[in-house]
Order: structure tokens, then sequence, then C-alpha cells
């Protein structure tokens, strides 16, 4: 019989060590954003596992409880009304996230969208397009979605939609600038010579070639978005309350009991905080990462 050296490499070595060593060199060669990437992922996972990462009920109140600093029953203490600041921390991320990915995809459909059909056709069209995005262009996005949101009232969607139409402009601009460039390319001349239609040719030549730059900018709207929610939910005109948003809470405990605990305020923060820098700072190495130029002059 032939012997088996049970002390030798197994079958699946070769290849776990080689799965290995790929990530190390991933995480050599773009250590930040696979760092980025990380927070982001646990903020998600932790936002839709709410129910289960929670250990307590977001809305259930304590009075007897309240103001508790942090310790075992209660890992980030509790706020004013005994309500346990970590579910809360845990359920605004939920909030925040669903709010700001959808309004960045809806900005995002209708921003290169318009961007495309505007700098292909061109005319018109384009003049009375741009003229629009001027105008929203010419307000702040943050004092624009607040007009938008006053004007809804406060909501989930009106929210979403309010962030939505201030980031939609600027990914316009964007998306007409790439697809300006794209439209002169020969093999956009060679699809109309052949009898294409305009939609054919946007779908098929102009849309995937101009869209990897939209695609890397609006990468980093997320954090824009999520600073915009919270700001919302900071002036009362984000998610209505009892469910729980950074914002609000960040607004409570500042205004009523900051001295007494300020861990109601530092951790829903921190949260805030280490979401907008990671969207930031991913969607920087998604741009580098699509554009070797911008790469190489930013470490010159």
């Amino acid at each position: 019989m032939k012997r088996i050296d049970h002390n030798g490499p197994t079958p699946q070595q070769p290849y776990v060590t080689r799965a290995a060593g790929r990530a190390w060199e991933i995480t050599k060669a773009r250590p930040l954003a696979l760092s980025c990437t990380a927070v982001l992922l646990v903020m998600a996972t932790a936002a839709l596992l709410a129910d289960f990462v929670a250990p307590r009920d977001p809305l259930a109140q304590d009075i007897a409880g309240r103001l508790l600093p942090p310790g075992n029953d209660h890992l980030f203490g509790t706020d004013g009304f005994g309500r346990d600041v970590f579910s809360r921390v845990v359920h605004g991320a939920r909030a925040s996230l669903f709010v700001s990915a959808l309004a960045v995809g809806m900005a995002a459909a209708a921003g290169i969208c318009s961007g495309m059909f505007s700098a292909y056709w061109g005319g018109k069209l384009d003049l009375l397009l741009q003229r629009a995005v001027d105008v929203l262009l010419g307000l702040p996005y943050l004092v624009l979605a607040i007009i938008m949101v006053v004007a809804l009232g406060p909501s989930w969607v009106s929210v979403a939609f309010a962030i939505a139409l201030a980031l939609a402009p600027q990914i316009a601009r964007l998306s007409r600038a790439s697809a300006l460039s794209t439209r002169e390319e020969p093999y956009v001349d060679a699809a109309r010579a052949m009898g294409a239609s305009s939609f054919h040719t946007i779908w098929k030549h102009v849309l995937p070639n101009s869209l990897p730059p939209v695609l890397a900018q609006v990468s980093g709207y997320f954090g824009t978005a999520v600073a915009a929610e919270t700001a919302l939910s900071f002036l009362a005109l984000g998610i209505p309350p009892p469910y729980p948003a950074w914002g609000r809470m960040l607004q409570e405990g500042v205004r009523q009991y900051f001295e007494a605990a300020p861990w109601a305020t530092v951790f829903p923060g921190l949260a805030l905080s280490a979401t907008v820098a990671g969207a930031a700072l991913l969607g920087e190495e998604i741009r580098d990462l699509l554009d070797p130029r911008r790469s190489r002059s930013r470490r010159g």
C-alpha cells in the first residue's frame, strides 16, 4: 500500500498560499483603500443586521437608568431618556446609510442620463439642461436640500430626494464633460456611419466609455450624502422621530446633556466621522486607480 504522509502539504495549501499572497499584495498596494472599505463594510453590516447587532430596543426608555456611563450593561452608556446609545448608533447607521445610498443612486441616475443626452444631442436641449444645472449649482447643496425638505416635509423619501436633487447637477456637469470627449471618438463616428440609432450609440458606445470617471467621482459623494443627511437631522429636518438618526442624537446630546453625559454625543460623532472619512478617502483611492496621471501627480 502507498504510504500517506500526514505531515506533508495538503492539496488545498498551494491555492490558499496563492490567495493569501495575492491579498497581501493588494493590501500593500492599496492599504488606505482596504482600510476604508473595511470601515464601510463594518458600518453597512451593522446597519443591515441592526436588529441582531443592537442588544436593546433603541426606542425603549428607562428613566431610572438615564445618563449611565459606558459599561457592561450599556456599551456606549445611556442618554437622557435611559435609551441605550449603542443600539441607537447602530440603528442610526441604518437610517443614514440607507437614505444616503438611495440619494446617491437617484442623483447618479438623473445626473448621468441628463449629462449624456445633453452632450450627445447638443443644441437647444443642451442649452436648456445646462441652464437648469447652472441655476441649481448657484445654490449651496445643503441650502437646496433644506428648501426641498421644508417644501416636501421630513420623511425618508423627501430627505433622500432633497439630497439627490442637490448632488445631481454636479454629476450632470461631470457626465456631460466626459460624454463630450467620448462623442468625438472614431468608434462613435463608425457606429453612426453604420446606421446605428442615437439610443443604441449612447447605450453601447458613449455610456460605457465615459462612465468610469463619473462613477469614480460619484463614489466620493456618498460621504457628502451622509454628512448632508446628518445635518438635516441635526436641524430637525431629517427622518422624523422617534426613529434614531445620528444628526438628531448629536443635536440632543450637545443641547441637553453634553457636560453630564458626553458619551451620548461622542459615539454618534465617531460613527459619523468614520463613515464620512472612509467614503471620502475611498473615493480618492478609486479616482487615483482609474486615473493613473492623477495618482502620479499626487505622489509627485
